[in-house]
Order: structure tokens, then C-alpha cells, then sequence
């Protein structure tokens, strides 16, 4: 994870929160090319929902009524469980400090029973600042982050910032279902910021304060749920397939202990360096969420339908990935060193339509005037207003190009050079293989589209 994390901030894909204060812990800043790696996985999974019948897209506020979290069950029951060592007072998850002793503990247990597991096995958790193994008792820590709006500070302006951004889809199902634009089943898909005050963030992107989340929820009838349920689940991990990942770092973890409201659950996790973790979860949730909503807003959450005459609170089947995971496990899976002749190199092996950069376009030499304007308006500008993600590269030898390019994960190099001048073709490097090809400039265009896809 190291060589990763070190990657994303040489090469300006993320860097630390805060950094010249001496950091943020659970925050990060993205750079350039983190921004145009973001960019396309969420454009591939809005594509994705785009392509089903019945789905519709939103984008609620992150500022709520607090109410909302009060049905929802966020303000009572959105925990983590957490401990503090009694040496040194490091704050830490229990169920993650007996999962580094070898114990199974699962997330979602109560309080009661984790205090029990953790209890069991107190000689043998050690804090990971200290080594100490002096811990208080396990508590919950509610994970809501709070701010104040208004001209004054009090409880009266206190808000919560939204713990997901599924809650802003169930108080709008109604609105999106008066529209007239669809009816039952339909789905509502949105990507958004969320945060959670975590007791420990860790592992890079993987788990944050802040972080973007997208999720979507389909609305069905409550005998349709389960078929559904299975339906989505088998259309994410294709999904993930399809992308480029590789499968045998894909797998299906069912939820052994379910949410009290979850009538199914189920994870789609990655093998990341640090082991196996959630990347999507997958949810059956009934009822619950417009029962709770209904209940508390006094609004009639039911669907009626014209044609059967029947009137029911419609079954929800969730699917919610966060976007900086997305972006991480991408990172991990690209992430390869290899040897080209003798000289090694790092390359991200990206897929070429999620790469920041589809091509470099580079003079041979930039202090030749012929070259560089060759380059730039018969090469570099075409291909720019075409893919958009272009850059030009004139900075040290080819070599060395070649090799920056690699480490971002670009697909292609072009390469003018006098040879171009006299017959108008370029050299066109491939990212995996290293191997070169001459290619007419009339035809790069369609060279590139071929390969990207």
C-alpha cells in the first residue's frame, strides 16, 4: 500500500489533507489526474445506471432537517464500536483491534456481545500505538458529524452532515414518483459527498471522514424484492468484471449478522493489499426506510397501483458504493513492476477508458520549431478536441516520457519525429508492451478509438 500511496502523490493523483499544518487525519486533497481518474469511474457507473429502464438520478442536499436522521435510526443506533487504551488513550474500533489479534468480529454485533468477545480476549489485543493491553470498556461512538447553522451557536442550529446519501432518495421517492416519469419498480441513483466521524480512519482512500458515495435505490413491489435483490447483486460483480478487474480478486461475501431491518445483504469485496474488504454492499432493506420516514413525517408513503387497485409501501433493494474505494481498488489492481529489457519500471495498467490520460503527444526534440509545430497542430490539437484527454509531453528524453507516462497510466505515446516530417506518420508506444508502431496521421484517430475500446 505504501508504493501506492507514495505513486498517488508523486505523480499528483492524491495528497494529504492539510498537509503544510502537518496533515488531517482521514482527509485527503485530489490532484489533477486524481480528479480525471474520479471523473471517469463515475461516469462509468452513471452510464451503468443510465442503461436501465425506469432509472431516474438526484442529487439531494447534504443538509437535512434533523428529523430525517431521527427516522432513519442514524441519531440513535449509527455506531462504531470504540475503545481507549487506558496508556496512552488511543482511540481505536474494537472490532478492528480484535480482527488484528486473529479474532472474528463482525461490525454490525451489539454492544452487549462485543464487550463480551472483547472481553474474552483481552490478553491478547495490543494497541497499535503503544502496545499496551490496558483498554477501557467497548462504547458506541455515534459516527453522524455535527456543524451549527445559523447566526449562533446552540442546539437549536445544530445539523447533521449526512452519514449517506441514500436518505435524500427515500424523502424525495414521492416527488420523483409524482413526476409522472416512471412508476413501480423504478430505481433513483445518486452520487454525492458523505461524511462519517470515524474513529479510525485508515488505509488510505479506503476509509475516510469524507468521502463521495453512489448509491442507488430500486423500488419494488414487496414480492419482486428478492429476485431483484439477486438480480442487482449478479449485475454489480459483472459490472466490476467488465471494468477490467481482475475476478479472481472479486467474491461475494454474504452478511452473516443482518441489520435488524435487512431481509438480505450481502458485500461485493476486492483483495486490497491490506486483505480482503468491502468495496460495494448490496441490500435487500424491505420496508423499513419509507415506513420510519412515513411514520415520523406523517406523509403517506404508499404506491397505489391503477391497474391491480392494490396499495402498498414499495420494497427497496439498495446498491452503495463509495467513490474513493472505487478509485482506490483501480489504483491497486493497475499498480504493476515489471522490466522492459533491463530497465525496470512502475506502470498502472488502466483501463484505458478510465485512465486521466487516453494519449501523450510528444516533439522528439523540443527545441526543433518543424517538430513542435507539426506536433501541436497536426498531432496534439486534432486529438485533443476529439478525446479531450490529451497531453502534450516535451520534458526530457523519450525515455524518461515514457517512463512518466507509464506511472500514470497513460495507454499511448506519440512521438513526432523527422521521419513524420517526410512521409506523415508517428510513433505510437503502447503502455503494456512497450511495443512501437508507425501509424499515418489520417488514421490515428480511429487507431485510438479501436484500441480504447
Amino acid at each position: 500500500m505504501e508504493k501506492i500511496v507514495s505513486l498517488c502523490k508523486r505523480r499528483g493523483f492524491v495528497f494529504p489533507g492539510s498537509e503544510i499544518y502537518g496533515g488531517f487525519a482521514g482527509t485527503y486533497d485530489w490532484g489533477h489526474l486524481g480528479v480525471a481518474l474520479k471523473r471517469n469511474v463515475t461516469d462509468a457507473w452513471n452510464k451503468a445506471m443510465q442503461n436501465h429502464r425506469n432509472m431516474t438520478f438526484l442529487d439531494s442536499s447534504i443538509f437535512t432537517s434533523g428529523k430525517v436522521w431521527e427516522a432513519s435510526g442514524h441519531v440513535s443506533n449509527f455506531s462504531d464500536p470504540l475503545v481507549i487504551c487506558n496508556i496512552c488513550k488511543e482511540k481505536s474500533r474494537a472490532d478492528h483491534l480484535l480482527e488484528n489479534a486473529g479474532v472474528k468480529a463482525d461490525e454490525k454485533l451489539s454492544e452487549l456481545n462485543i464487550n463480551k468477545i472483547f472481553d474474552e480476549n483481552r490478553g491478547t489485543i495490543k494497541c497499535p500505538k503503544c502496545g499496551g493491553k490496558d483498554f477501557g470498556k467497548v462504547q458506541a461512538s455515534n459516527l453522524l458529524a455535527t456543524s451549527n447553522l445559523g447566526m449562533l451557536d446552540g442546539k437549536e442550529n445544530q445539523v447533521y452532515l449526512r452519514g449517506e446519501t441514500a436518505q435524500g432518495i427515500y424523502i424525495n421517492y414521492k416527488n420523483v414518483l409524482n413526476t409522472g416519469f416512471v412508476s413501480i419498480p423504478f430505481g433513483i441513483a445518486q452520487i454525492g459527498k458523505a461524511f462519517r466521524n470515524e474513529i479510525s480512519p485508515r488505509q488510505f482512500l479506503f476509509r475516510k471522514r469524507e468521502f463521495e458515495q453512489m448509491e442507488m435505490q430500486y423500488f419494488c413491489h414487496p414480492s419482486e424484492a428478492i429476485k431483484n435483490y439477486e438480480i442487482w447483486k449478479e449485475e454489480r460483480m459483472e459490472y466490476y468484471k467488465k471494468m477490467g478487474i481482475n475476478p479472481k480478486k472479486l467474491r461475494f461475501k454474504p452478511h452473516e449478522n443482518l441489520v435488524f431491518y435487512a431481509k438480505a445483504a450481502c458485500d461485493i469485496e476486492y483483495e486490497f493489499p491490506f486483505g480482503w474488504s468491502e468495496l460495494e454492499g448490496v441490500h435487500y432493506r424491505g420496508d423499513y426506510d419509507l415506513t420510519q420516514h412515513q411514520k415520523f413525517s406523517s406523509v403517506d408513503m404508499q404506491f397505489y397501483d391503477e391497474e391491480t387497485k392494490e396499495k402498498y409501501i414499495p420494497h427497496i433493494v439498495e446498491t452503495s458504493v463509495g467513490v474513493d474505494r472505487t478509485v482506490l481498488m483501480v489504483l491497486c489492481d493497475a499498480y504493476c513492476e515489471d522490466k522492459i529489457g533491463k530497465n525496470e519500471r512502475i506502470v498502472l495498467k488502466l483501463n484505458p477508458k478510465l485512465s486521466p490520460i487516453v494519449c501523450a503527444v510528444s516533439p522528439l526534440l523540443k527545441n526543433k520549431p518543424e517538430l513542435v509545430e507539426y506536433a501541436n497542430t497536426k498531432v496534439y490539437a486534432p486529438l485533443k478536441a476529439e478525446f479531450g484527454r490529451v497531453i502534450w509531453d516535451d520534458n526530457g528524453n523519450i525515455g524518461k516520457r515514457y517512463r512518466r507516462q507509464d506511472e500514470i497510466g497513460t495507454p499511448f505515446c506519440i512521438v513526432i519525429d523527422f521521419d513524420t516530417l517526410a512521409d506523415d506518420t508517428v510513433t505510437v508506444r503502447d503502455r503494456d508492451t512497450a511495443k512501437q508502431e508507425r501509424i499515418k496521421v489520417e488514421n490515428l484517430k480511429k487507431y485510438i478509438k479501436e484500441k480504447i475500446n
